[in-house]
């Protein structure tokens, strides 16, 4: 997954607004989002098997990216936490402790959480992927 993403950023972001640190609300969103928009991007194909929602809200907090299988599909949903210069389990921490598994269990039986961190000095994304079951 970290390697799609990498193929993709390099294809379709350019590298200033990539890196851009200018902050919104006390966070770096520049940063998150052009990573929100890469994973749209690598993730365009599943919008006939997944509803994709950016910024979901869960009552504790926004998850990033959620994609809740379309009725009739058999697929898990997923919930994407993005991280800047932290690391991938920072995510998956993050999908735990505020709980948003439990908002999208009413889709889905199976839930894979996924924690994407990006590091601005080497350029590298790095990828954590958890099955959650309730």
């Amino acid at each position: 997954m970290a390697r799609a993403l990498e193929a993709a950023h390099s294809d379709d972001t350019s590298i200033l607004s990539y890196n851009d640190e200018r902050s919104t609300f006390g966070r770096s969103a520049s940063a998150e989002n052009s990573l929100a928009c890469v994973i749209s991007i690598a993730y365009y194909y599943a919008h006939n098997d997944y509803h994709v929602h950016r910024e979901y809200a869960t009552g504790k907090g926004f998850a990033d990216i959620v994609l809740i299988p379309r009725k009739n599909v058999s697929k898990p949903a997923l919930i994407i936490e993005l991280k800047k210069d932290k690391d991938a389990k920072t995510g998956i921490d993050q999908i735990k402790e505020r709980c948003y598994p439990q908002k999208v269990a009413e889709y889905t039986g199976d839930i894979l959480l996924v924690g994407i961190n990006y590091d601005t000095d080497t350029k590298q994304h790095t990828c954590k992927i958890e099955r959650w079951t309730l």
